[in-house]
């Protein structure tokens, strides 16, 4: 993902002294301050049809955190994940076999990408329901980094959407709108982030998508990204649509976990942008503020024991209130 935009002053001033600090990483160098080059179409908000938004209903959906942590352990336990290697081959067929369990209908997005290192293969997996809300996460991890297992970015938002497969396929037929949970390939810059240089999964997604009609069908599209950090605290995000994010600060606030959300705003580039460049409402739920001055980001000090299970099961039951405040409108 790439930062861009405006956060609280002592944030920013933290974040510029880690960048000059550190070595350049492959993504999110945009000055502080800056703008995204477009501006994400917003959507409208759905008309609301009742005041059930008082709480989360008895008997709600939950996140398992213990078993999210577990497949995030595994998932790291494969090692570095970046396009093109072994680890990455060894993932997607991890996520085959959680997908065919979870989900009665898997569709394997398999295409090349062109980069500035030539051609790469890559494969969006998207398990599909009767359903028109998106949860989605990118499983790869930055390229080149010597010994980066990428715990938090990459491994936990990936754990979490299987955990979340475990909830939605334990209920059968659900409530109000179904899900289509979508693990994206190819969110990391080959070289170094640009426009062209990054998300080529939903890239490639999003283009589709929009050529077969599947956009205008879309209610909402969630993203989840390094949500597994133990001091948990999401930024509110100014390429997400509005009010879209006002649901999901509401979805928290039900849950008694809204100081976890929002404390500062900026602009993230992620997988939700070609998404919202599409025309779909999204809102990407991403904690960019890892470790102290953001210091483990995109290093190899990445890794387990930087993560909490009650930061994934606050961000899984965050997402499902959301879809249930969304099922209300």
């Amino acid at each position: 993902m790439k930062l861009h935009g405006t956060l609280s002053l002592s944030l920013a001033l933290a974040l510029c002294c880690n960048a000059c600090a550190q070595p350049s990483s492959p993504k999110k160098q945009a000055p502080i301050g800056a703008k995204t080059s477009a501006t994400a179409p917003q959507g409208e908000a759905p008309k609301s049809t009742s005041s059930k938004s008082a709480g989360p209903r008895s008997g709600a959906l939950r996140i398992n955190a213990a078993r999210a942590m577990q497949y995030t352990r595994e998932i790291v336990g494969i090692g570095p994940r970046p396009i093109g290697s072994r680890g990455h081959a060894r993932l997607e067929a991890y996520l085959r076999l959680h997908l065919k369990q979870t989900a009665a209908n898997v569709v394997e997005d398999a295409f090349t990408a062109q980069t500035p290192a030539g051609p790469f293969a890559m494969r969006n997996f998207i398990a599909q329901y009767p359903g028109t809300i998106v949860m989605a996460s990118h499983y790869d991890t930055v390229l080149p980094l010597k010994n980066f297992v990428g715990a938090n970015d990459g491994g936990s938002s990936t754990g979490l959407l299987l955990e979340l497969g475990n909830q939605l396929h334990s209920q059968g037929k659900l409530p109000g709108y179904s899900v289509w949970r979508v693990f994206l390939d190819g969110e990391e810059a080959v070289k170094e982030w640009t426009d062209t240089d990054s998300v080529y999964g939903s890239r490639h997604l999003a283009a589709q998508w929009s050529a077969d009609g599947t956009t205008k069908k879309i209610r909402a599209f969630l993203l989840a990204d390094m949500i597994g950090d133990a001091d948990l605290d999401i930024l509110r995000d100014e390429n997400s649509t509005p009010w879209l994010e006002d649901l999901v600060l509401q979805a928290a606030s039900n849950l008694g976990v809204q100081s976890h959300f929002f404390a500062n705003t900026t602009a993230i580039g992620d997988d939700h942008v070609p998404f919202a460049k599409a025309g779909m409402p999204v809102a990407d739920l991403i904690d960019f503020t890892y470790g102290y001055n953001n210091v483990f980001w995109h290093t190899p000090e990445d890794t387990l024991d930087k993560l909490s299970p009650r930061s994934l099961e606050i961000a899984g039951n965050v997402l499902l209130e959301t879809k249930r405040l969304l099922d209300q409108k």
